[in-house]
């Protein structure tokens, strides 16, 4: 995942903000426990909302240090009695997405550009391997997903709804493995249309790059952008498509109860998002890039 997926922490109550970091820096502890300390390296927001909407309710409090605070213990979340594999799972796919991220770069960026890329997957590789057998089918979606986005990508496919519906079935099979059929479902469908708006924005914060060194872009050729530069009425349907995925993740949202995390999700899916997409829109979301919590 790519860092686009942020509550708006400062409309936040102070209570629901410290909600949002612990699981934050209980994640942090997760992919420790489950793929070694470099596996911390990948952590992001997208990943905690991963994790928040693989638990089903409130989780259990821990104290403890790591290497940013050494000295003074802080409370993190580190599992949930209804869904004590939730965290587990959260971080094993978010190992798995980050890994063929690295492997994706690799490939787009060639030499010497995909250097950094190819030396990450030599760091990142055996905490890859630690979740990919953990977690074998949906490593298997996500590389499978992969090959079909490459191949659109080689046959310059100019339609935003294939590709972006590609990524989304990899993004949905995150919801795998949860046993409630109702609440699997409503998961795969929140990550299905969150899959597909995190590729179109994706590609839109990456116009203007794409447009220097020629890479690929679906909505440059979708709208016939030039220099990665919008006209009014390009910008406008774009945003309309922005939006109705928005919609289709609250509307599968209100179909389930997600207990002390509704404040949380509720304000990432009907503000946050939208907040994102107008940043990336407007070329100001790279200010938001460096804000973690700390």
């Amino acid at each position: 995942m790519f860092g686009y997926v942020r509550p708006p922490l400062g409309i936040l109550p102070p209570e629901e903000a410290e909600r949002f970091r612990r699981m934050y820096c209980g994640m942090c502890h997760a992919l420790g426990r489950r793929c070694g300390n470099r596996a911390r390296w990948i952590l992001n927001y997208d990943f905690t909302f991963l994790a928040i909407l693989l638990s089903d309710g409130e989780e259990t409090l821990k104290t403890g240090r790591c290497i940013v605070h050494p000295v003074r213990g802080r409370e993190y979340y580190y599992n949930n009695i209804n869904a004590p594999d939730g965290m587990e799972q959260a971080a094993d796919e978010s190992v798995i997405l980050a890994w063929w991220k690295l492997r994706d770069g690799a490939e787009d960026e060639g030499i010497p550009r995909g250097l950094p890329y190819r030396g990450g997957g030599l760091i990142f590789k055996r905490a890859y391997e630690a979740a990919a057998a953990a977690r074998p089918d949906f490593d298997a979606a996500v590389r499978e997903r992969l090959r079909e986005l490459h191949d659109l990508e080689r046959e310059n496919c100019a339609s935003l709804d294939r590709p972006a519906d590609t990524f989304a079935r990899l993004l949905s099979a995150a919801a795998d493995g949860i046993e409630n059929p109702i609440r699997r479902r409503v998961l795969e469908q929140i990550f299905y249309h969150l899959g597909r708006w995190i590729y179109l924005i994706d590609a839109a914060d990456d116009l203007k790059r794409d447009a220097k060194t020629g890479g690929y872009n679906p909505v440059a050729l979708r709208f016939g952008l030039r220099d990665g530069v919008w006209t009014p009425e390009a910008r406008r349907q774009f945003s309309d498509t922005l939006d109705h995925s928005i919609h289709m993740m609250a509307t599968a949202f209100e179909l389930w109860d997600f207990g002390p995390w509704r404040e949380i999700l509720q304000a990432t899916i009907y503000q946050g998002l939208f907040q994102i997409g107008r940043a990336v829109l407007d070329g100001e979301f790279r200010r938001y890039k460096n804000k973690y919590i700390k």
